[in-house]
């Protein structure tokens, strides 16, 4: 494969410590590499320097000649006068960016419910976000650097990213280097991984499962030191061998090996002892919700849910932005009353809610760590064993020095570690978690993970994270046009469900907020709906083509160059895709006027 760019010994330091050492890699055609690591230890430096934005103190950064570099930071520079499209396709004519299928479906995937003339000024940061990362995925960069890239998205625009990632990057096609603490997005789009650490660089093969158990065979021969780590990984891959079907599939090679390492390795969760205890501390009795629905004023939100929350249960909530997941959870916790129906707490029900806001943290600013926790119980019951809050804390990645760190200087991932514990050492019997992996790197959210497999209450889980929800909880219900669904079939019955649904609508109706919005077109509804079926249609086919049309340049770029009748074969085959690309863009431009 063609090599896109390297570095060679690169060395970067701050005043108090070295981030990178003497760090030597390369990118070549088709590599598609998540970069993992603890907070602070040089991720987004690493890729700062590889697209050229930082300079090493020492050490240099080739590209080869002709390769184009775009990066997604995570600094805000979109222009806030700009409307949305013009920070999209710039000063692109429309007929040039409506005619591009992969412009089509970028819009689609991340813009479908912004104005396309808003003004970029008047958007939310996460809406600003998307805008963003659109503008750069329109654009035909050889190699691109994503710092991020899943914050402020949905299980639905999370998914749609990867897909569209693997399908503009494969096997053979440009360079793609990822940041992100998205487990499932790390396994599903990443072929290699770079493990970032103590000022190297140390390369993976596979996704974040392959990482995992590479790790843990890595750690097996570490020192002493290492054993409270490797025993974390170790677990963490026995919920890998033994979860979803898809994700046991994923590390294709050394299988053996890994179910050899897990042999002995126990459940994640005694799910039978977790049963007692939660049982024994909540009663029989926790949250019932009986045709429970709730409405802001003439506007209902939820109606008709029925959810008996039983002891020990562990929930994932899923649903759209404004579907309904925060409020419905507000009448689990009493913060809301019902409209209609009614909902009875348990007599010995405590709630506690991790929240983003760091509410917890307020009162202690100015103190230090050891402080705080002293203030709260002496001893925790975790995994059957005592401990002491010092000892959770180091549990959760605290070192000595850091417990006489004032909260205010504690890291953004510290902070929420130090809430959780707060919130644990308080013994609630039902925790609600409210996008809990906000800056947290993968070692740390592993070890929360670990922590809450011995905890015995209630859990109930709203978050964006697919890997977190399969994770910590065993099942999954989703808030879809204000009522509450069980899912047998997990996320990816989800998922199926939310297509049915956009499916249905745009049989109905002509897709808002989009640059082909209807505003009197002048057709009858009927006709409305079948134009907008073929645009759809024309939509799909455009990029099935596109795909073949990757695949067939790929094949030639295999083929022996002295073979000219198999060359020729192959040229008449392009030919032919491009030509019934150009007569269906044609044709989306034909239709597209109808609706305008």
């Amino acid at each position: 494969m063609a090599h896109l760019l390297g570095a060679e010994n690169l060395r970067i330091a701050f005043p108090h410590r070295t981030v990178l050492e003497s760090v030597s890699l390369g990118v070549d055609e088709g590599d598609r590499i998540g970069i993992v690591g603890r907070n602070g230890d040089g991720k987004s430096t690493l890729m700062r320097l590889l697209a050229g934005v930082a300079t090493p103190d020492s050490g240099r950064v080739t590209v080869r000649g002709g390769v184009t570099i775009g990066m997604l930071d995570q600094s805000d520079t979109l222009d806030p006068d700009l409307t949305i499209g013009r920070a999209v396709v710039g000063d692109t004519p429309e007929h040039e960016w409506a005619g591009d299928a992969k412009v089509r479906d970028v819009i689609s995937g991340l813009l479908g419910d912004l104005p396309w003339d808003g003004r970029v000024g008047d958007l939310s940061g996460g809406q600003r976000r998307r805008v963003a990362l659109a503008a750069l995925l329109t654009g035909d960069d050889d190699v691109l650097f994503l710092d991020e890239p899943t914050n402020h998205l949905d299980v639905e625009g999370i998914t749609w990213l990867a897909a569209h990632l693997k399908r503009r990057w494969s096997a053979n096609a440009g360079g793609l280097l990822v940041v992100t603490h998205d487990r499932w997005f790390l396994d599903e789009v990443c072929t290699t991984t770079w493990e970032v650490h103590d000022g190297i660089v140390e390369p993976f093969e596979g996704g974040y499962a392959a990482y995992v158990l590479q790790r843990v065979e890595r750690d097996r021969m570490a020192a002493a030191s290492e054993a409270k780590r490797q025993n974390l990984m170790r677990k963490e891959l026995a919920w890998l061998r033994r979860g979803a079907p898809a994700r046991t599939s994923k590390p294709k090679f050394r299988i053996e090996a890994a179910n050899q390492l897990i042999a002995n390795e126990p459940p994640v969760r005694d799910s039978v002892e977790l049963a007692r205890m939660a049982t024994s501390r909540l009663g029989k009795d926790v949250v019932d919700l009986v045709d429970a629905g709730f409405a802001y004023g003439d506007t209902p939100v939820l109606e008709g849910v029925e959810w008996r929350i039983a002891p020990g249960e562990r929930t994932g909530l899923l649903g759209v932005n404004g579907a309904g997941k925060s409020t419905l959870l507000k009448l689990v916790t009493g913060e809301l009353s019902p409209t209609s129906g009614r909902v009875k707490h348990g007599k010995t029900v405590k709630f506690a809610t991790l929240t983003q806001e760091l509410a917890e943290l307020a009162d202690v600013w100015e103190d230090r760590v050891s402080d705080v926790v002293a203030t709260k119980r002496t001893t925790y019951m975790a995994g059957g064993k005592e401990m002491t809050p010092g000892q959770l804390l180091e549990r959760l990645g605290f070192t000595n020095a850091q417990l006489s760190t004032p909260v205010k200087d504690l890291s953004g991932g510290q902070r929420r570690r130090l809430q959780l514990l707060l919130i644990l050492l308080d013994e609630p019997n039902v925790l609600v978690l409210d996008e809990p992996t906000n800056d947290m790197d993968t070692d740390m959210l592993a070890a929360i993970e670990d922590l809450l497999d011995s905890w015995p209450g209630c859990l109930l889980v709203v978050s964006h994270d697919r890997y977190l929800l399969e994770r910590v909880t065993d099942q999954q219900y989703a808030v879809i046009d204000g009522r509450l669904r069980h899912l047998p079939g997990g996320v990816d019955e989800y998922l199926e469900l939310r297509k049915a649904q956009d499916a249905a609508r745009a049989r109905g109706a002509a897709p808002s907020g989009t640059p082909t919005e209807d505003s009197g077109s002048g057709l009858s509804g009927a006709e409305l709906r079948a134009v907008t079926k073929e645009i759809g249609a024309i939509d799909r086919r455009l990029t099935k083509l596109a795909s073949q049309v990757e695949q067939v340049h790929a094949t030639m770029a295999k083929h022996d160059q002295s073979d000219f009748t198999g060359l020729a074969v192959h040229t008449e085959k392009l030919r032919a895709l491009e030509a019934e690309i150009e007569e269906l863009e044609a044709r989306w431009l034909e239709l597209s006027e109808l609706v305008d």
